[in-house]
């Protein structure tokens, strides 16, 4: 048991935070030695999987395992099917989830990791490819593997050169990188995506804007006639601050704002919402993502704008919906 430290904060404040600069800057550095050591090997590995039958298999040995559970949960969501296989599980009965077809990748640091024996021994047997990932040329994921990707051999962030910290880092980015060439190879893109990520903080901002806006008896919407009595009652009634002027086939033609009512403040209680009305209204078309509807409004400088439909045959302007920067934040974003 490691026993209890009294730390004086005053003291030791600068020199704690030195040394978090210092592993930052080391792992930064070994990160750029990564960047200059990809070769031919990176795109073979990239295409391997690309072009696999079936899953891409993963495995690896303790903090490498780690970084192999990671890489397999990116790469299945970005539209490559992919597991983690435990290589001391896949001893015991589940290397049966490696079949022909599929490629494994055997991720370790030292390279030498005996563990992983049994499933490259079992992956040549099948003839499956493998890719070796690991940081000694000459190591047994090297020597077995179809594709071998050499890391550079970079010193851990810990005093003793021992804890698995720069060179998990190393590894991490690789898988990224790897991960991110195989995206781009599919073609695999922001609706793909969507599809795969309902859920969340990435659901939701790669939800289109329908999903999310207010429309039918919510909407703030008057005709070109209707007096600004009427019209004003509305804007406060709904609760956007904003009222959409629309002909009678239900096309926005204009819109008045607040701003829109202090200008023609001398004249609201003769006119209608025509006559006060600003034309060419800022509008989103439905099928916009959410995250793009925020990056609207926030480049607009304008808290709510309304939403079109894409479809309409008769035009761009079909009124649908109205969508608040409020409902952005209501959400969890923004």
């Amino acid at each position: 048991m490691i026993p209890n430290t009294v730390i004086n904060f005053e003291e030791t404040a600068g020199r704690v935070l030195a040394r978090g600069v210092a592993v930052i800057e080391l792992e930064a550095q070994a990160l750029g030695e990564l960047a200059r050591s990809l070769d031919i090997s990176f795109a073979e590995a990239c295409e391997a999987i690309v072009q696999a039958k079936g899953r891409v298999v993963i495995t690896g040995m303790g903090k490498s395992g780690h970084i192999g559970r990671k890489f397999a949960a990116t790469l299945s969501a970005t539209g490559t099917p992919s597991n983690f296989v435990h290589p001391a599980e896949a001893a015991h009965g589940d290397l049966g989830m490696l079949v022909p077809g599929d490629v494994l990748v055997a991720i370790s640091n030292s390279g030498n990791t005996p563990e992983l024996r049994a499933f490259l021994n079992y992956a040549e047997s099948l003839g499956v490819l493998v890719i070796g990932i690991a940081s000694r040329p000459r190591s047994l994921v090297l020597n077995r593997a179809s594709i071998g990707i050499c890391l550079p051999n970079v010193q851990e962030a810990c005093n003793s050169n021992i804890a698995p910290t720069t060179s998990t880092t190393v590894q991490l980015a690789l898988c990224d990188a790897l991960a991110m060439a195989v995206m781009d190879l599919r073609g695999f893109g922001r609706n793909d995506m969507s599809k795969l990520h309902p859920g969340g903080a990435i659901g939701l901002r790669l939800s289109p804007i329908s999903q999310i806006m207010h429309g039918g008896a919510n909407l703030p919407i008057v005709t070109a006639e209707t007096s600004m009595r009427d019209t004003i009652s509305i804007m406060t009634g709904k609760g956007f601050g904003i009222a959409g002027v629309v002909d009678g086939d239900g096309r926005l033609i204009g819109v008045i704002s607040d701003g829109d009512l202090r200008r023609n403040f001398d004249n609201l209680k003769s006119a209608v919402a025509r006559d006060v009305m600003s034309v060419a209204p800022k509008m989103i078309a439905d099928n916009v993502l959410a995250e793009e509807a925020l990056g609207f409004l926030n480049e607009h400088g304008i808290t709510c704008a309304f939403v079109v439909s894409e479809d309409d045959p008769h035009g761009s302007q079909q009124l649908v919906g109205i969508i608040h920067v409020h409902d952005f934040l209501r959400l969890g974003f923004g």
